[in-house]
């Protein structure tokens, strides 16, 4: 059996192959790097019919490479809390809010819910501009009244291409409008939302599995009769991947952001465990509930790094981390894309302290990356509170595939805990593919992990 996943990130769009037991096949990879446009006001979008266009040349190198024969699955890991606004036929009437995007804010005279605390514990999210809660009315003040309905950036592109496009339960509890308990829209939270009938997608039952258009199945013939599965969020395709799906394993991830999350068992209907004022709680599935915190920044602080600062490449930049030591390099704070829910603090709220003269530029990355380090294991700790004794960590993402030095600060920060590093930076797709496959429980088997000191290169 060959499953193609899909990765509809923040930076790139990726497909790859793979195979039964969800891992990728050698050269089954085609990767389109996307347009993420930041702005000093905050702004964090991507353009839609720009994104769906990728997607699409990524699909058309996997046919040409003949790594569509035989594929029967199609699962997708999508970047959560996206939203776009569609005219009447689907257009896409602005570009993609991501995670990124701090500018929605309440209207003048704007209530926040009747009781905050039990609609944090029923939805897992907080009133909060990364929640379509403030997004919609904001989104559709600023669009004159045009917007006919809402959709996040996986079901925009999977509508386009499927002969339909619900929205899976994990995607829907990114948005902040789902009861955990219920597996439905919450009335409160639609109601903060301002969302009418019809404004909102469908939410796709279990099982759910989508066809291609007809128009699409004659340009990639071998998936004309191939089932897609609904998306899952990134977050929770991660933690899958990396095999941390039960409370005594914990994922940190670093990608172009950076979160850390635990999976629990929690069947539709059954009452969650409590939430932490502090933490976030979203669905994997109709089975399992994925509970952490997230930043906005990870890699990207290495993009940022290299382009302002004239870092040494490739090697030289190893030989010259490997010099400077875990707790070295100035004082930082990361924050500067502004925080993630809860935080309200705007984008450009990070800074870097303590510099001199002799301050080297390979020195601010350390710090930088140290300062990640540490916002991390605040709350890890939170996390492993909820559980009796210690947790074992599995790092993984792109990011840290790509750096043995970051790999090393947090086995340093997160000590004494058993640190592991998950060698497969393609985590997102590879537990897609996994939940799309009903094998949420095998992911701890397969999962390829090592030493924090590896030095495998990511594929």
């Amino acid at each position: 059996m060959k499953i193609l996943a899909l990765d509809l990130g923040t930076s790139s769009v990726r497909g790859l192959v793979l195979d039964a037991d969800a891992r990728p096949l050698p050269g089954a990879l085609a990767r389109r790097r996307v347009v993420l446009t930041v702005g000093e006001d905050g702004a964090g979008t991507l353009d839609a019919e720009g994104y769906l266009a990728c997607l699409a040349e990524c699909l058309d190198e996997l046919a040409a490479g003949g790594h569509l024969r035989a594929v029967q699955l199609v699962a997708t890991s999508a970047q959560w809390h996206s939203v776009v606004p569609l005219d009447h036929d689907g257009t896409p009437l602005g570009p993609v809010l991501t995670w990124l995007d701090t500018r929605p804010e309440p209207a003048p005279g704007a209530a926040g819910p009747a009781d905050p605390d039990a609609f944090h514990q029923r939805t897992g999210t907080w009133w909060h501009r990364c929640y379509w809660t403030m997004r919609l009315p904001w989104l559709r003040d600023r669009s004159g009244g045009r917007v006919a309905r809402f959709a996040g950036l996986a079901e925009y592109v999977l509508g386009v291409l499927l002969d339909a496009a619900p929205m899976s339960l994990s995607q829907a509890s990114g948005t902040g409008l789902l009861d955990l308990r219920t597996l439905d829209w919450d009335p409160e939270a639609c109601a903060l939302a301002g969302a009418r009938a019809g404004d909102l997608p469908e939410l796709a039952p279990a099982g759910w599995r989508g066809r291609l258009r007809p128009e699409h199945a004659r340009r990639w013939p071998q998936l004309a009769d191939v089932g897609w599965a609904a998306p899952v969020g990134d977050g929770a395709a991660s933690n899958v991947g990396s095999g941390c799906v039960d409370p005594t394993r914990v994922a940190v991830t670093v990608g172009t952001s950076a979160a850390v999350r635990m999976v629990e068992a929690l069947p539709a209907g059954a009452p969650p465990p409590p939430l932490s004022p502090k933490l976030w709680r979203y669905r994997v599935d109709h089975d399992h509930v994925v509970t952490g915190a997230a930043y906005s920044s990870g890699g990207n602080l290495f993009a940022w790094a290299n382009r302002e600062l004239r870092l040494p490449e490739g090697p030289a930049l190893d030989e010259a981390l490997a010099l400077v030591p875990v707790d070295g390099g100035p004082p930082a704070n990361v924050r500067f894309g502004g925080d993630r829910p809860p935080g309200v603090a705007p984008a450009g709220s990070g800074d870097v302290r303590g510099l001199s003269f002799g301050t080297t530029s390979v020195e601010i990355l350390a710090g930088l990356m140290r300062g990640l380090c540490d916002l991390v294991a605040a709350d890890l700790a939170l996390l492993e509170s909820r559980v009796d004794g210690s947790v074992e960590v599995v790092l993984g993402g792109g990011a840290l595939a790509a750096s043995r030095w970051w790999r090393t600060a947090f086995g340093a920060v997160l000590a004494p805990r058993p640190v592991w590093h998950q060698r497969n930076p393609e985590i997102g797709a590879t537990g897609a593919a996994l939940v799309a496959l009903g094998r949420v429980g095998d992911a701890t088997r397969l999962a390829d992990i090592g030493r924090t000191d590896d030095t495998a290169s990511p594929s």
